[in-house]
């Protein structure tokens, strides 16, 4: 179930990559995803879908060279001795693939628009039109049946679908991350996670995936964009299987309560996390440091703001991930506890004198009272004031004077008020 709470806008999962125009909320996930996806190409190959066609600056290359690679749907599936095009310069030249799928052509005239194409197996592939750089050069890749590929993997997903559910189990992908926000003052913390089951079926992992947030979670729920399996009771989620081959979005939200400038967060998993990322939105001088990050930058969004960005290697399931937050926006909790005991102070004492209260007129008791109870809230609001450091310490002292003037004075009346004699008692005049 989800919790009641007010939830700043942040983008579903499903234009994460598109909407950078949606806000503050949005450029933080995009900040992230750049620093994640930088991560990932290192270590996995790229689709091809998103490559194919597409030129890629290659400095190691020299002036005025292009090479194109050829492969029929993954790389890696080369197709060697296949003919290639690349008009430049109004001329078109052939090259032919090599063992590796690679055609190379050296010598192109810099500037205006050039394009790369072939044939395979009667699918005409052509690359985006490009423009040879004046120093280094470009490599640009085609891939064959990508089509066919996606139609047979839609195949295979409705054949798992369709099947029982099989035991396996399942993994946090390397896109989950921790993103820290403020909203108001207040720190907000989202998970982004990916279950990710790389089988071809439905898995059953033998019961829900469950983990409780940390103690200071307040207010969590789950985000707009998830999977429907997913629910939040207090600070206790859960994902409820079997699990669909790929991906099954969880987005949960949840405010996170501090009230020193430093803050350890941990939080474990009750399944394999494949990639730790966790970045903060920076104010002043916001560290973030973890034994289990491998690097840690400030990462700029377009807005201006900064996020400070922690990676790290995979962890097993359980494995408490623990980060120390330095120079947070801390308030101290005195003055909040003196306020709070200042407002229980004056309502009681308040209360006495209304119990004791005498002979005045119930009308002018009342309007008494509701003066009283007016300084009292403007008491309590100016108290406020000075915590969230919104009054300079001249004004608060000025006005926190006069307030309280005004108290002893309107209980000095009622005080009055109840000094004559009690009616319905022994000894009256008859």
């Amino acid at each position: 179930m989800n919790s009641g709470n007010p939830q700043p806008p942040i983008p579903n999962p499903q234009t994460r990559f598109g909407a950078l125009g949606v806000g503050r909320w949005a450029l933080g996930v995009v900040a992230l995803l750049v620093l994640a996806a930088a991560g990932a190409f290192a270590q996995d190959m790229p689709d091809p879908s998103l490559i194919h066609g597409r030129a890629i600056p290659a400095p190691e290359l020299p002036a005025g060279t292009v090479t194109v690679r050829v492969v029929r749907e993954a790389i890696g599936n080369n197709v060697a001795g296949q003919q290639v095009r690349v008009t430049a310069g109004g001329a078109t030249r052939t090259a032919t693939t090599d063992e590796l799928g690679r055609a190379e052509f050296a010598g192109l005239p810099a500037g205006g628009e050039a394009r790369a194409e072939t044939t395979v197996d009667g699918e005409a592939l052509v690359s985006q039109p490009f423009a040879v750089p004046a120093t280094g050069g470009l490599r640009v890749i085609l891939v064959a049946g990508l089509a066919n590929a996606a139609a047979r993997r839609a195949r295979e997903d409705a054949e798992g679908l369709a099947a029982p559910p099989t035991k396996g189990a399942v993994v946090f992908g390397p896109d989950s991350r921790i993103i820290m926000e403020f909203h108001d003052d207040a720190l907000f913390a989202f998970y982004v996670l990916e279950v990710v089951n790389s089988a071809r079926s439905r898995v059953d992992t033998g019961g829900p995936i469950e983990f409780d947030l940390p103690e200071e979670a307040i207010g969590a729920a789950i985000r707009e964009g998830s999977s429907p399996s997913a629910t939040v009771n207090g600070t206790r989620v859960t994902i409820a299987g079997p699990f669909a081959p790929g991906t099954t979005a969880v987005q949960v939200q949840f405010r996170v309560r501090y009230d020193r400038s430093t803050h350890v967060f941990t939080q474990a998993f009750p399944i394999p996390l494949q990639r730790l990322t966790l970045g903060i939105q920076k104010r002043g001088s916001l560290s973030i440091a973890s034994p289990q990050f491998q690097t840690v930058n400030d990462v700029p969004t377009e807005d201006g703001n900064v996020y400070v960005v922690g990676s790290g290697l995979a962890l097993a399931a359980g494995t408490p991930v623990s980060v120390t937050l330095s120079n947070l926006p801390a308030h101290s909790p005195v003055p909040r506890y003196v306020a709070l005991g200042l407002a229980l102070a004056v309502a009681v004492f308040g209360t006495w004198l209304a119990v004791t209260a005498g002979k005045k007129t119930a009308g002018e008791r009342a309007a008494l009272e509701a003066r009283r109870d007016a300084l009292l809230d403007d008491l309590a609001r100016l108290e406020a004031q000075r915590r969230a450091g919104t009054i300079t310490a001249e004004r608060y002292e000025t006005r926190r004077t006069r307030i309280v003037g005004d108290l002893e004075r309107i209980y000095g009346q009622l005080d009055e008020a109840s000094s004559g004699p009690q009616g319905g008692g022994e000894g009256l005049a008859a």
